[in-house]
């Protein structure tokens, strides 16, 4: 089929996901096995997150929450996870849609998985050939990172702690 290509990016963007998603299935269904822990950053206005209004304000654009001895009701759907966590002593449910996931770590191993974020598409037409051109030479958005590699503590507070 002329004009037809694989969008790589996206499919191995999903395939990590469903790694993530199957992770925290056994999780939710046999509890963290041995060592493991997670930390797992997303985006705080991705449409769907649901969580605390003092959570969103103290992590306005990102958060990283970690799934180690503290969490509680962790379930998981196709397109979303929700758990429950501790903040200032009270239990709030979080809501996060897999596409809101930025990275997801587990030090354990260890093994660290980054999501680059979906930019928004641009019709060819409104593309001059020189920016086409350089488009071309870039990896291609969306594209996800898979560095094995122990992770660095994160920047942002972990939630719950």
């Amino acid at each position: 089929m002329a004009g037809t290509h694989f969008d790589y990016p996206a499919l191995v963007r999903k395939a990590l996901l469903g790694v993530v998603r199957d992770v925290l299935t056994h999780t939710a269904e046999h509890g963290l096995p041995e060592e493991h822990y997670f930390y797992l950053t997303f985006r705080t206005l991705h449409p769907g997150v649901e969580i605390p209004a003092s959570r969103r304000a103290a992590h306005p654009t990102e958060m990283t929450i970690v799934l180690q001895n503290q969490f509680w009701n962790l379930g998981v759907e196709e397109e979303r996870f929700s758990v429950g966590l501790r903040f200032g002593g009270k239990l709030e449910r979080l809501l996060i849609p897999f596409d809101a996931l930025v990275a997801f770590s587990d030090p354990s191993v260890p093994i660290e998985l980054r999501f680059a974020q979906a930019e928004p598409e641009v019709r060819a037409e409104e593309q001059d050939s020189s920016s086409r051109t350089s488009a071309e030479a870039k990896p291609p958005s969306g594209a996800a990172v898979l560095p094995f590699r122990a992770p660095h503590p994160p920047d942002t507070d972990p939630a719950g702690s």
